[in-house]
């Protein structure tokens, strides 16, 4: 795994008020916007706004109020093989593999692994923009 975060993803409780919060009340740059996400450009890394709900579920993980922090560190890379390598290198380390690598909706290819400490990451390869940073 290289060192480094291209997307840092909130789980939030109502989409419209938190991009307009984001976009307008703070000012920051979007990136891409998208039905049911928002991705705002930050120096050096994305921040996506996203359904608490639904990010828990893509997560597999429960949204009863214990275990999920509303939110995601993502490691964006150039291929799916790279996602299960990366994969099968965290569950080595000790994580706990939550969702194996899978095609996804949106078209590209993820999945979650927790840390020792619960942490939830997504790696993910994205086809229609690069998220690796170099």
């Amino acid at each position: 795994m290289e060192p480094y975060i291209s997307l840092i993803t909130l789980g939030v409780s109502d989409l419209v008020r938190s991009t307009a919060f984001y976009k307008q009340g703070l000012g920051l740059p979007t990136k891409e916007e998208f039905e049911g996400v928002t991705f705002l450009n930050l120096r050096g890394t994305w921040l996506a706004l996203y359904p608490r709900e639904a990010l828990a579920a893509d997560a597999h993980v429960s949204d009863a109020g214990n275990g999920f922090p509303g939110f995601t560190l993502a490691h964006n890379v150039k291929s799916k093989e790279a996602v299960d390598r990366i994969l099968q290198q965290a569950e080595s380390a000790g994580a706990a593999i939550l969702k194996p690598g899978q095609n996804t909706d949106w078209g590209g290819y993820s999945g979650y692994f927790a840390d020792p400490d619960g942490y939830l990451w997504e790696i993910a390869w994205n086809p229609h923009f690069d998220l690796t940073n170099g």
